[in-house]
């Protein structure tokens, strides 16, 4: 308690060089704060997205292959697939199935190649709270600045939904009429012809190619029967368990003597050339976790945590070195203090455990100080929902607003790792200020 209230003391004493290093200090730590609310605002984005777009919490999928060469991702007899789901998975939220393609998107001006995703409205109501129509200005020069159409008109036969960047490309509004043209398992060419009814805002880059379409229209173009679809996606209280819930599915199918394949963290899409070359017909199952659906995104928050972490580390760096600097001057600006204490019995350790005692306050004060200003200002950040203007930037945040998530963990990563360097940059000027000898560091002052 001594050494600490001497710590004080001295801290005190230098208001002047303790006010600018602890400013230095709390400054890396704001930023700090930020970039980490930052990149976990892309991964919160990314989790939205993929688990609205692309994948349950948990996919239950496969391959069907009528011979050894081609393979079609399609699976069978859907309805007990999902009861077995239903009766087997602990914490289970609720299950849904949906079909997917991919084929030629042709309006009366453009075409491109997108996704397509067949939807059931009736097991749709979380993708359906999730959504929001876009402006029409958004997509058409001149268009109105209100949302146009209604999405739930989806339960109609021969009806479709895009997102705004597809519908900016193909120029089209609600109302429109679009062309789906692609090729079934059996290698026969279908088209069919559809109505916009809805556009949406932009989630990010998985939007860019997502069609949205009835459920049947996917299962007549591709001429499926009425119980095979493309995956069913689990939905868990608690997205955490996703990877152990897996586990569990995985033993379950086997038991009940499904083949199912080699766990591959991988979308299905980047599989078929895997499954086509191996030598098996009939159907497999393939259980995957949200993580594997968009893996070939997830570099995105990966990068950032990266760049992150570089510049933290370079500002912390130098600040480290103006801390050693500023309290190798504390301690000769006080060295005949110093061997005053230890001449009246002030042992070396106690010497050293006061130096890094001002360091430990000064950091921790500094760095709580910083990282509480720092999630104020991701949190006032965040609720402006500032709008990114770029649209490749759009795709890399995977959000058309800059959004920002503040943990609590972050803060206490912040705080102790930031503490942690500040006392560690003090260990060698305290070390010097214990060797000093009582006699020695006297006669220097005088």
């Amino acid at each position: 308690m001594l050494t600490i209230q001497l710590a004080l003391r001295n801290l005190m004493q230098a208001r002047r060089r303790t006010a600018l290093l602890a400013t230095a200090i709390g400054l890396v730590t704001v930023l700090l704060v930020g970039m980490l609310s930052w990149a976990h605002g892309i991964e919160d984005s990314l989790v939205r997205e993929a688990t609205t777009l692309s994948a349950g919490h948990v996919v239950l999928a496969g391959f069907t292959k009528t011979n050894p060469k081609e393979a079609a991702p399609i699976v069978s007899d859907k309805e007990t697939l999902k009861k077995i789901v239903q009766e087997n998975t602990p914490g289970l939220d609720y299950v849904i199935d949906r079909r997917r393609g991919w084929g030629k998107v042709v309006s009366d001006t453009e075409s491109l190649q997108s996704g397509l995703t067949g939807i059931d409205i009736a097991q749709e109501k979380r993708f359906f709270d999730s959504i929001q129509l876009a402006p029409e200005s958004d997509y058409v020069e001149g268009g109105s600045a209100d949302p146009v159409g209604d999405p739930m008109e989806i339960a109609n036969r021969h009806t479709c939904i895009v997102y705004a960047a597809q519908a900016k490309k193909l120029g089209v509004k609600v109302g429109d009429v679009l062309t789906i043209q692609t090729e079934t398992a059996g290698g026969q060419t279908n088209t069919i012809d559809i109505t916009l009814v809805a556009v949406l805002k932009d989630m990010g880059l998985l939007s860019s190619f997502a069609l949205l379409m009835n459920y049947d229209d996917l299962n007549e173009l591709y001429a499926l029967g009425p119980d095979t679809t493309g995956a069913i996606w689990i939905y868990l209280k608690d997205i955490d368990k996703a990877d152990e819930t897996l586990g569990h599915l995985r033993q379950v199918f086997l038991d009940k003597g499904y083949q199912v394949m080699d766990h591959d963290p991988k979308p299905f899409w980047m599989k078929f050339d895997t499954v086509s070359g191996e030598d098996w017909v009939g159907q497999k199952l393939d259980l995957t976790v949200w993580r594997d659906e968009v893996s070939f995104i997830t570099w995105v928050v990966t990068a950032f945590n990266a760049v992150t972490w570089f510049l933290v580390v370079i500002l912390v760096a130098i600040v480290a070195v103006g801390i050693m600097n500023t309290m190798w001057n504390s301690v000769r600006e006080r060295t005949a203090e110093i061997g005053t204490m230890r001449a009246i019995g002030m042992r070396r350790r106690r010497v050293v455990m006061l130096i890094l005692a001002e360091a430990i306050l000064l950091g921790l004060g500094a760095t709580t100080t910083g990282a509480l200003v720092g999630a104020g200002l991701a949190a006032a950040i965040d609720a402006a929902q500032i709008k990114v203007p770029i649209e490749a930037v759009q795709a890399i945040l995977l959000s058309d607003k800059l959004h920002l998530a503040v943990e609590p963990s972050t803060l206490v990563q912040a705080i102790f790792f930031l503490t942690l360097f500040t006392a560690l940059a003090a260990i060698w000027p305290a070390v010097r200020a214990g060797r000093l000898r009582p006699i020695t560091a006297i006669q220097h002052v005088e």
